[in-house]
């Protein structure tokens, strides 16, 4: 996101944060509310642009949000659609993305309530790495001839009873998310979400063999070192790895090698 639509939606996220500690475990209802929000802003370009319109005031834009909305979900949803609209947007599809992003805190907000928060985060990497080594069901999921309904059904056959609510909330959605370029990807973003909650980062370590308990201590070590903050380890073994590990951060790809020669290098720095 730009600027404009930056400020907006960190502030609409700073607002939120009262009421989803308020609701503790009952926050994914507004989750849930407000991914039937974006799904209905996707679907609406008119409705979009009348939210996003930097011609017209904030007041009317939250007039149109409220209107729309309005005895659809909660008053506190509501609410917090009304002072988005009355926001300032660099692009109107913006406003979907900020309340994709709420909708997803809101849900995170109540794992964390009910101290699930790192098995969430957990069992959203267990799907990822179940998808990247099985093509049948990624094409299966990924089957647009298939109901949305229909693919959701058989992503819960396979985890049924097995994940946390709110993991099954996140991964239907994830499945019904029209933004995602791939339903790893949108998978992907929802774990790195789940990470930040909890303040920390996600390192995707692939390695040609298992780590053991002393080389994951070091290199959780050397990367909170390197990141200046808390690193999550997801570690997934694939023997054909080059160099025997790959280390993958947001978009950034490391060397462990380079990584260890950068900590040496801080660590001679700051004596």
């Amino acid at each position: 996101m730009r600027a404009n639509s930056q400020a907006t939606t960190d502030a609409a996220r700073e607002r939120f944060e009262p009421v989803l500690r308020t609701a503790g475990a009952g926050a994914d209802q507004y989750g849930s509310e407000l991914f039937a929000v974006v799904d209905v802003l996707d679907a609406s370009a008119g409705l979009r642009r009348a939210l996003t319109d930097p011609s017209r005031e904030g007041s009317d834009k939250a007039t149109v949000m409220t209107s729309v909305f309005g005895g659809k979900v909660s008053e506190q949803a509501v609410d917090l659609l009304a002072g988005l609209a009355r926001g300032r947007w660099s692009a109107d599809v913006d406003i979907a993305d900020a309340v994709e992003t709420l909708g997803t805190d809101a849900v995170l907000a109540s794992a964390e309530a009910a101290g699930a928060l790192l098995e969430v985060e957990t069992q959203l990497f267990s799907v990822i790495r179940l998808l990247a080594g099985n093509r049948d069901l990624r094409l299966a999921l990924s089957d647009k001839s298939r109901t949305v309904a229909e693919r959701i059904q058989l992503l819960e056959t396979l985890v049924q009873d097995k994940v946390e609510p709110q993991t099954a909330t996140l991964l239907s959605r994830a499945l019904g998310n029209r933004r995602s370029t791939t339903l790893t990807a949108g998978l992907v973003r929802l774990n790195e979400a789940a990470a930040a909650r909890r303040q920390q980062l996600v390192a995707t370590v692939t390695a040609a063999v298992p780590l053991t308990a002393a080389q994951r201590e070091k290199l959780s070590g050397i990367l909170q070192r390197a990141y200046g903050r808390a690193v999550q380890l997801n570690v997934a073994v694939e023997p054909n790895v080059v160099g025997g590990v790959r280390i993958q951060i947001g978009d950034e790809v490391v060397d462990a090698t380079t990584l260890t020669r950068l900590d040496e290098a801080r660590r001679r720095l700051v004596g």
